[in-house]
C-alpha cells in the first residue's frame, strides 16, 4: 500500500473511534447475555442454563440485546483498546485533542479497579460462565487486567504520567498474588484465568500475555524479580509449543474444544515478542519465529482472512484480523498487516455508518457491531500499524 492508502486507513480508524465516542464508549459485549434480566431469571439452574443463554445470544446471526433488554456498558478492556488507539492517533498525528482523548479513558480505568483482591485488577462487565468457572459482573480476572495494565504502561511511555506506571504495577501485584497459581517449578509457572481457588483449566495464553506485563512493568521500574516472574510465565507456554509453532488453545489440550484459534495465537506470539522487546534477552526467539511462521502458514487463507482455527476457516471473525494487523506490525512486516487491513476493509467495514462487522460466516455476514471486540480492536489494531509505519519511514530516512 502507498501513502494514499495510510490516509485511508487513519480515515477509517478516525471514523471507527468517533463513532465509538459519539456513545461514550459503552456497547454490546460478545458474551453479555446474561446482563439482560430476563435471562438471568432463567439462568437461576446455575452452569448449564448459564452456558446456553449465554451461547445461544453470543451465535444469533442477528443481535437480540436490544429486544432482550442489555444495557449497553463501558467494558474496561475495550476501554484500554480505545486508550491505546487514542494514544497512537497522537503519536501518528501530533493532535493534542488525542492525548486529551486517551488521558480521560485511562484515568476512568484508575477509578473503576475492583475491589477485595491485592494490587489493581478489572473484570467484565457482566456475568460470564465459561466452561471452567463462573464469575459475575465485575469480578477481576487476569486477562481484563493484562490489557488494562498493557494499556497503562502505554500511557506513561507517551504522556509520562507516572500513576499509570504505578497502576500498572499494582496490576502485576494481582496477576502475581491472587489465587492461583496451577503451576510452577524453578523455571515455569502457570496461573489461573480468574482469582479463584476452586479453577483447575489451564488457559494458555494468560500466563504469556501476563508475563510479558511482567517484563514491560519490571524493565521500567528496575524491578529485577518481577522480570524473572515474568520470564517464568512465558517460559510456561513456550515449553508447550508444538513442533510446528502452535500453542493449544488450554493444557492439557483436550482440556477444551478449541484447538489452535487465530488470535489467541497471534496474542501469544505478541507476548514472546514484547518480553524480549522489553528485556533484551533473546531466549524466546526462536519460539517467537517458529510461533509467527505458523501463524502465517495455518491461520489465515491465502487472501489474508483470518481463519477461525488452523483446521475450520468460517467464521471471519473481525477480531482474528485486528490481532493479524497488530501482530505482523509488531514483528515489523508491515505488507502483511496492510494487506489483513485492506482485507478487513473490504469484508467487514460499513463505509456508511463508520462501524466494523462481527463476523462473516460461510454463506452470509453478520452486520451488528460489538463496541469492544469490533470498534475497539479494529481502532486500535489500525492506529498500531500507522504508527509502525510512521516509525519505519523515521527508521529509513535517519
Amino acid at each position: 500500500m502507498t501513502s494514499q492508502g495510510d490516509a485511508r486507513l487513519l480515515a477509517v480508524a478516525e471514523r471507527a473511534l468517533a463513532w465509538a465516542k459519539a456513545r461514550d464508549y459503552a456497547g454490546y459485549s460478545k458474551h453479555d447475555g446474561l446482563n439482560s434480566p430476563w435471562l438471568r431469571r432463567l439462568a437461576v439452574g446455575g452452569k448449564w442454563p448459564r452456558l446456553v443463554l449465554i451461547q445461544a445470544v453470543m451465535r444469533a446471526p442477528l443481535n437480540l440485546r436490544p429486544v432482550l433488554k442489555v444495557a449497553p456498558c463501558r467494558d474496561p478492556k475495550g476501554i484500554a483498546l480505545f486508550a491505546r488507539a487514542w494514544l497512537d492517533h497522537h503519536a501518528v498525528t501530533g493532535d493534542p485533542g488525542s492525548a486529551r482523548d486517551a488521558r480521560a479513558l485511562l484515568d476512568w480505568l484508575l477509578e473503576s479497579s475492583a475491589t477485595g483482591f491485592p494490587g489493581a485488577s478489572w473484570g467484565y462487565p457482566y456475568p460470564w460462565q465459561d466452561a471452567g468457572f463462573f464469575a459475575p459482573a465485575g469480578f477481576p480476572n487476569r486477562i481484563v487486567t493484562f490489557f488494562v495494565g498493557r494499556a497503562l504502561v502505554h500511557g506513561f511511555d507517551v504522556l509520562g504520567d507516572s500513576r499509570y506506571l504505578d497502576a500498572a504495577r499494582a496490576a502485576c501485584e494481582f496477576i502475581l498474588r491472587a489465587p492461583k497459581v496451577l503451576y510452577e517449578d524453578e523455571r515455569q509457572k502457570c496461573l489461573s484465568y480468574v482469582p479463584s481457588a476452586a479453577m483447575k483449566m489451564a488457559v494458555l495464553d494468560i500466563s504469556p500475555l501476563c508475563g510479558s506485563l511482567c517484563a514491560l512493568v519490571g524493565a521500567r521500574v528496575g524491578d529485577r524479580a518481577l522480570v524473572d516472574e515474568g520470564r517464568k510465565l512465558v517460559a510456561f507456554a513456550v515449553d508447550k509449543q508444538t513442533e510446528y509453532g502452535g500453542f493449544w488453545y488450554t493444557h492439557p489440550p483436550e482440556d477444551s474444544h478449541i484447538t489452535h484459534d487465530n488470535y489467541h495465537t497471534g496474542e501469544i506470539v505478541e507476548a514472546l515478542r514484547e518480553f524480549g522487546l522489553a528485556t533484551g534477552e533473546p531466549v524466546f526467539d526462536a519460539a517467537f519465529h517458529k510461533g509467527l511462521a505458523h501463524y502465517r502458514r495455518d491461520l489465515f487463507t491465502a487472501e489474508l482472512r483470518p481463519k477461525w482455527m488452523w483446521d475450520r476457516e468460517y467464521p471471519h471473525d473481525i477480531h482474528g484480523y485486528a490481532v493479524g494487523v497488530l501482530t505482523f506490525t509488531g514483528a515489523g512486516d508491515l505488507d502483511t498487516a496492510r494487506r489483513i487491513a485492506a482485507a478487513a476493509l473490504e469484508e467487514m467495514w460499513d463505509e456508511g455508518d463508520g462501524r466494523f462487522y462481527y463476523q462473516r460466516r460461510r454463506r452470509f455476514t453478520i452486520r451488528f457491531t460489538l463496541m469492544r471486540w469490533c470498534q475497539a480492536w479494529m481502532s486500535h489494531a489500525l492506529l498500531a500499524l500507522l504508527r509502525g509505519a510512521k516509525a519505519a519511514a523515521g527508521d529509513a530516512h535517519a
